[in-house]
């Protein structure tokens, strides 16, 4: 326990995710102290919007920690699935290459929670070809998180043609009648699709976290779907 933050070790009993470190309005001696106590804990740890100076901290004192600058996480460790969640893997989606760092947030936290990734980006419905293409490989998916700017239409055509559930991320691309996500937030918030999960704007772990509940019920679930 520090002196500036009390920690919640048992969140991953709860939740089926341990507590993440946002690493944004914390000095990096702050992030490092944390990461180190999840980490002696754990033997794992996360830190989402992190900069260069947060991972250089961090790294002082866990050499092993790896730090991505396009998701802006910084890794040590990796969590064990329970059983079953090999079977399972989670498209992440986005519109457009300036969604990717979102998109990367996203990847990266369930990359590092042991679930596996199928990345399909620049797939907007601007040229809609580009996501027929890949249809196939997203109606395979456990859950689709789609990621998009702009006005944020991707989601619900994506909702449109799978069966899984969506998770849409808005993000914080576009002009300026996009209002710094707001229109895309709104898009999705209206689709015309029902079921579709949106989390907030730029918000690529919470929609990994999102994904992640629903993969360990649909994990914790299946040996009773089996019995006879």
């Amino acid at each position: 326990m520090t002196a500036f933050a009390r920690l919640d070790h048992d969140r991953i009993a709860r939740q089926g995710l341990p507590e993440v470190v946002f690493a944004d309005g914390k000095t990096p001696d702050q992030v490092a102290a944390i990461m180190a106590e999840f980490a002696e804990r754990a033997g794992a740890a996360l830190a989402t919007r992190a900069g260069a100076d947060h991972a250089h901290a961090v790294r002082e004192r866990l050499p092993e920690a790896s730090f991505d600058p396009a998701s802006r996480l910084i890794r040590l460790g990796a969590l064990q699935p329970p059983d079953g969640m090999a079977d399972h893997r989670v498209a992440v989606v986005c519109a457009g290459t300036s969604d990717i760092p979102v998109a990367e947030e996203c990847a990266g936290t369930l990359t590092w929670a042991g679930i596996a990734v199928d990345r399909r980006y620049d797939i907007g419905v601007a040229r809609l070809e580009r996501l027929l293409e890949v249809e196939a490989d997203l109606r395979a998916a456990s859950v689709c998180v789609v990621v998009a700017g702009m006005e944020g239409a991707l989601p619900s055509v994506v909702g449109g043609r799978v069966a899984c559930p969506v998770v849409a991320v808005p993000t914080s691309i576009g002009y300026g009648a996009n209002l710094q996500g707001v229109s895309a937030l709104l898009g999705m918030l209206t689709s015309c699709v029902p079921g579709v999960t949106v989390v907030n704007i730029d918000n690529g772990f919470g929609a990994a976290a999102a994904a992640n509940r629903m993969l360990r019920l649909a994990v914790a679930a299946a040996p009773r779907a089996r019995a006879p």
